[in-house]
């Protein structure tokens, strides 16, 4: 029993150890969702990205993405539906002024430019899995990750029922971390 122990003591860390640690970035990368109100395509921006992941494309199980960003600094151009946006109806950015995204695991794809990103989203302190495949490009000492997934608005409480916006909406990702 020791030696199991002591072996688990010194592989986990050695897993850990094996991938690099990058700090996100808000700046490089960007967080934007489209929706359809009134049939037509709509969508703003978040800032304030902000997190660590541990990536090597050559040890997939040690990745870990740990992310979020600000719900406060939502944009769609038009101040005043930014206000309401963040009413407790929609963000509650007062109550909630984050968004997170937890990895749980990174799959290999049948696309060697893609893998494939398990995890959960927590918005308004609800949490939901969700999973997508994304590309990810060495750049300037890190790298850059873009994938893009869909989820229900009403699933995390954003809004109520509408009979001019669509429950669901696209959340596209250009995520860029430098190594530390």
């Amino acid at each position: 029993m020791k030696k199991i122990f002591f072996s688990v003591l010194f592989i986990l860390p050695a897993i850990y150890l094996s991938a690099q640690t990058y700090a996100v970035t808000d700046t490089g990368s960007k967080v934007k969702f489209v929706i359809k109100n009134f049939g037509f395509n709509t969508g703003g921006t978040f800032e304030g990205l902000s997190g660590t992941i541990l990536f090597d494309p050559s040890n997939l199980a040690s990745a870990n993405f740990d992310v979020s960003v600000k719900s406060t600094t939502v944009d769609t151009d038009i101040d005043a539906r930014d206000n309401h946006l963040r009413k407790p109806e929609y963000f509650d950015v007062k109550n909630f002024p984050k968004i997170f995204f937890k990895s749980t695991r990174v799959a290999k794809t049948n696309k060697p430019e893609y893998l494939y990103l398990f995890g959960s989203c927590t918005i308004k302190g609800v949490t939901r899995e969700v999973n997508f495949p994304f590309t990810y490009t060495p750049k300037d000492g890190g790298y850059l990750f873009e994938g893009e997934f869909k989820i229900n608005r009403r699933d995390f409480g954003v809004g109520g029922k509408s009979f001019s916006l669509s429950d669901e909406l696209t959340v596209s990702l250009s995520v860029f971390a430098k190594k530390i």
